[in-house]
């Protein structure tokens, strides 16, 4: 089969595309040809060897895919050869046309939904459901301030902070982004390229403050956006695109709120039952039409390099994915 392998730490255009043995299903797993998989942050940091989770050289990037069933592993009895799925593979193995995955992982789509649609659903809004519901504990009339709300997961915050019946103010760092972000739902934008996110935040909110924040950004931004959190806020930590802040904690007194971590793939893996609902509302939601996530750009394997890059760069909007 093709597919793009990592032969050594670095940029991704040291990636090459090449002919690998096919893989073969171990007991407990399943084959899928593979249809869609997403490029998302974890993918860039495993490249450069900078992610928790750590890659035996040479492999296949790509956590999650979305395809077809095409064969069994022993053991294998809850999935059938010819299903449309999507899955989490762990950390590597989603860029090509073929990926094993463990069967337990695996979520039938509905008819209606598609392999597009379906693939990064469980990487970008199974992070944002599970921060927003579990972790933010956010409510219906309450302020949301998405961070990063431009990007794959961003994005998505917007969208699910919504359909939870938030009030939205998406913060981005271009016009572009912020347009986005109006025609997925956002009731307010903030401009923190040329705008204080702090002022902005409390002016939108008549100095109140917003009750939970979600940030996919941090660097500078994070403690702008903690000192515009109200009375017993919630600060969503999710990621670190513009690097790991310092934040005074002396804040978190003085407001008496929380920070809380959302670490929606150490959790898939602790509460098993949790992350099946947490799939089997999203997926609902997206085959019911109420959550349709952007699609921004779509890559073939030669693309991978030029899709990481774009998602380093901070340039993409919204997601993209890889079509093998």
């Amino acid at each position: 089969m093709r597919a793009v392998l990592c032969n050594q730490f670095g940029p991704p255009e040291d990636l090459v595309v090449t002919e690998v043995p096919d893989p073969t299903p171990e007991p407990g797993e399943i084959l899928i040809e593979v249809k869609a998989a997403p490029v998302t942050f974890p993918d860039t940091l495993m490249l450069e060897d900078k992610y928790q989770f750590k890659a035996d050289l040479p492999y296949v990037p790509g956590a999650e895919v979305a395809g077809v069933v095409t064969a069994l592993g022993e053991g294998v009895d809850n999935l059938e050869i010819g299903t449309r799925v999507v899955c989490g593979l762990g950390s590597v193995g989603g860029y090509a046309e073929l990926a094993v995955a463990k069967a337990a992982a695996a979520r039938a789509l509905p008819d209606g939904v598609s392999f597009a649609d379906s693939t990064g659903l469980l990487y970008a809004h199974g992070t944002t459901y599970y921060g927003l519901k579990q972790r933010g504990n956010l409510q219906q009339g309450e302020t949301l301030l998405v961070l990063g709300a431009g990007g794959h997961v961003g994005l998505s915050a917007v969208e699910i902070g919504k359909l939870m019946g938030a009030r939205v103010i998406a913060a981005a760092s271009t016009e572009e982004k912020l347009d986005l972000c109006r025609e997925r739902g956002a009731d307010e934008t903030i401009n923190y390229a040329e705008e204080n996110l702090k002022d902005r935040a409390k002016e939108l909110t008549g100095g109140a403050g917003v009750d939970v924040v979600y940030d996919v950004v941090g660097g500078d931004y994070a403690e702008q956006a903690l000192r515009a959190i109200g009375w017993e806020g919630r600060f969503l930590v999710i990621g670190f695109t513009a690097g790991i802040p310092s934040i005074p904690l002396n804040l978190t007194l003085l407001k008496s709120c929380q920070i809380v971590g959302v670490f929606y793939g150490a959790m898939t893996a602790r509460d098993p039952e949790l992350a099946n609902e947490i799939a089997e509302d999203l997926l609902q939601w997206v085959d019911s039409g109420e959550l349709r996530p952007h699609i921004s750009a779509t890559y073939g394997l030669e693309g991978a390099s030029e899709a990481l890059r774009s998602l380093m760069d901070r340039k993409s909007i919204g997601k993209i994915i890889i079509e093998p």
